[in-house]
């Protein structure tokens, strides 16, 4: 195949099929948009002439040999892989796909502590064994961030018989750190390495200062598509390096187990057109946005309600991160902004998220009058008594599970009242979301401080899952800690 990054392979196949206009005796049953409900059919109407099933020309994602063969083709050209896969369920289902097609049942695999919850799912269903590594505490960003270059290293000693290195960069505030070495370090034990790397998708535009996890040599990276860059919602790309220590036939056959057998054409045309705005990005573009972002960060600057996190070189410029003064709580300077039409991306117990795309969006004029607004209905408030926060953070440390997945699988589960449960093993993860960085792991005994950063989360109004976390959860049965042998 000629590589030519100004090719859609996808959109241009599927777009000169709508434009026939075919009399539809095939699923989906919306039948190229002509039976679809009239309450949604205008805004609906363009869209499903596009959202067609794997008909004679539209190739199949599970055995490529047309046009999304040459898609794929050209995204791994773009983003430097040996091959690229594209997912139409999300990252999640790549980071199911390479811990399974990688790791076996019973394998010793480091992982870092503060993942994603579908990172613990696909340790579970691989079987493995993890060994938690702990994340260092920022005192700058007040928050805990990737495991340092020791940690994986005494990591490493401690445990040789590791086969995986699981870790996810960069972190959901587009924070990154010194990836390079640690694939070295993991590569020189062996150990396949494997990078969640969800938020980096935009990595590979060549002017960013941000170094993609593919081009620092790890073994797979899993990119949300749709996080940063113009696709739509599940869409996410799985880049294989070249590479000796993973299986592309057992990770076909994983992501062929995992993924839906109806892949959606949409998601995939928009896959196909996002690998495109990026190879076609142009280098004036760029520049002007970070401009824009100069210009937003000014706006944006340290005032009375919040403090504009700095960042570093090599940090996403396009995150944007509010540490909110002690006068105030992060849930009501949201739900300001909410009200004035300003949508952050996240809301934690101290800071507000803000995440802008790869061209600018919001005029300059209207920003700066939507943050003079908000600033002036935020004096409205600041006269409240001050709310006391607990911002205790858990000490993690570099552990195991203390029951292996199979001895979970074993094992009855009960409910338990939340302010019971301390002593015993989990039986369920409780994961804040967003982000989806679980709080507390399956299988892990439940400590005092798990119980108060719960309750301290959910004071700022801080979801999670399971909902119902603040009356109780599923514990082991009989496998209580005795509080007097110590943490």
């Amino acid at each position: 195949m000629e590589i030519n990054q100004r090719k859609t392979p996808i959109y241009d196949q599927v777009l000169e099929l709508a434009k026939k206009q075919p009399y539809s005796l095939h699923v989906p049953g919306h039948k190229n948009g002509r039976i679809f409900n009239e309450i949604g059919y205008e805004h609906f109407k363009e869209v499903l002439r596009f959202d067609l099933t794997e008909l004679p020309g539209l190739d199949d994602l599970h055995a490529p040999e047309g046009m999304i063969k040459d898609a794929q083709q050209l995204a791994a050209n773009w983003f430097g892989a040996m091959e690229t896969f594209f997912l139409v369920n999300g990252s999640t289902v790549g980071n199911l796909a390479m811990i399974m097609a990688t790791c076996q049942s019973g394998d010793m695999v480091l992982v870092q502590r503060n993942c994603h919850k579908s990172i613990l799912h696909g340790l579970e269903l691989a079987g493995v064994r993890p060994v938690f590594l702990a994340p260092e505490f920022d005192h700058d960003t007040e928050r805990y961030d990737h495991p340092s270059i020791k940690t994986l290293e005494n990591a490493s000693e401690l445990y040789p018989e590791a086969k995986a290195l699981i870790l996810t960069y960069p972190d959901y505030f587009g924070k990154t750190f010194e990836l390079k070495q640690m694939i070295e370090k993991a590569h020189q034990r062996n150990m396949v390495v494997l990078i969640d790397e969800a938020h980096g998708c935009h990595f590979s535009i060549p002017y960013l200062s941000s170094p993609s996890a593919v081009s620092l040599g790890a073994d797979i990276v899993v990119q949300s598509a749709h996080k940063m860059t113009p696709a739509l919602t599940m869409g996410a790309f799985l880049h294989v390096n070249k590479t000796e220590r993973v299986d592309v036939h057992r990770l076909q056959y994983y992501l062929q187990m995992l993924q839906s057998s109806s892949p959606s054409y949409l998601i995939m045309i928009s896959l196909d057109l996002a690998r495109h705005y990026l190879a076609n990005y142009k280098r004036e573009q760029f520049y002007q946005l970070m401009r824009y972002m100069d210009e937003a960060r000014e706006i944006f600057a340290t005032n009375d309600f919040w403090r504009l996190e700095e960042q570093e070189e090599m940090d996403d410029p396009l995150k944007c991160v509010w540490k909110i003064n002690p006068s105030l709580t992060p849930a009501m300077v949201a739900e300001v902004c909410q009200s004035e039409g300003l949508i952050p991306e996240l809301v934690t117990e101290q800071d507000i998220l803000f995440i802008f795309g790869l061209e600018p969006t919001i005029p300059v004029r209207s920003l700066k009058n939507t943050i003079k607004k908000i600033k002036d209905r935020l004096k409205l408030l600041t006269n409240h008594d001050r709310i006391e926060t607990n911002n205790r953070f858990i000490p993690y440390r570099t552990n195991e599970l203390a029951l292996s997945y199979q001895e979970m699988k074993e094992k009855d589960s009960k409910w338990v009242k939340l302010e019971n449960t301390i002593g015993y093993i989990a039986a369920e993860a409780i994961v804040p979301y967003p982000p989806g960085i679980p709080l507390l792991v399956k299988g892990e005994y439940i400590t005092d401080e798990h119980v108060q950063q719960i309750h301290t989360l959910q004071a700022n109004h801080i979801l999670f899952q399971p909902s119902n976390v603040l009356d109780g959860l599923y514990v082991f049965e009989k496998e209580k800690k005795d509080q007097s042998e110590g943490e």
